[in-house]
């Protein structure tokens, strides 16, 4: 039953899926053993995105593991708690597997909530703010329905496989980039990010809180 009282959660981040299974499983019981904490007084939980590194639902398959928390997730929302998900970079082909068999609302673009009183916006804030028109572009990309189809018709083995494969060679990638490199990608994020932000608060001033993940 909904505790109209209660706390309101928010997590995001988790990229279950690598860097390999032993790893992501770790992870994945740490999530659900939050989970298990949150649900004793939630109202509501939302989780802003990137919840898998790679997700993509196929007509009759979905990707394989994440038993214990689909499972959490599902039982969450039996007993009538919400459970949101922002669909950030990483999962955003999630489509309606995750709502009809899980119960969890996808949101797909930036929303403005009042909770308690107080104004929120929430995101996952990818392509937030000004400049990275490259990812921008290939977010419009994989957002293409027939793009979408097309990877459909890659056999899950193998197309799974190939997420992950440029998942994992991508962050090998940065990390091994130096120290300031990294810094540098880092400050560009945040400044796109804060400049949305203050954007933002200039046409909304009611706001209290602006909630991200990425």
């Amino acid at each position: 039953m909904l505790n109209m009282n209660g706390k309101i959660y928010f997590a995001s981040d988790f990229h279950l899926g690598i860097p390999d299974r032993l790893q992501s499983l770790e992870r994945e019981k740490k999530l659900v053993h939050w989970l298990e904490m949150a649900l004793k007084d939630a109202s509501e939980i939302y989780l802003m995105g990137d919840l898998f590194d790679f997700w993509f639902e196929y007509r009759t398959t979905v990707p394989r593991g994440y038993t214990r928390l689909l499972g959490m997730l599902a039982g969450i929302t039996d007993s009538g708690i919400p459970v949101h998900l922002f669909r950030g970079n990483h999962d955003m082909w999630a489509f309606s597997y995750l709502q009809e068999e899980v119960g969890i609302l996808l949101h797909r673009e930036p929303e403005f909530r009042t909770f308690n009183g107080k104004n929120f916006y929430l995101a996952h804030g990818d392509g937030l703010g000004p400049g990275d028109h490259g990812y921008k572009f290939i977010k419009k990309v994989f957002a293409s329905r027939i793009n979408q189809w097309l990877f459909s018709l890659i056999h899950p083995d193998l197309g799974i496989s190939m997420a992950l494969f440029w998942s994992r060679k991508s962050r090998n990638s940065a990390i091994q980039k130096e120290k300031t490199e990294e810094e540098r990608n880092l400050r560009l994020i945040n400044e796109r990010i804060s400049f949305h932000s203050e954007e933002l608060l200039k046409q909304h001033p009611e706001l209290d809180y602006l909630v991200y993940g990425h």
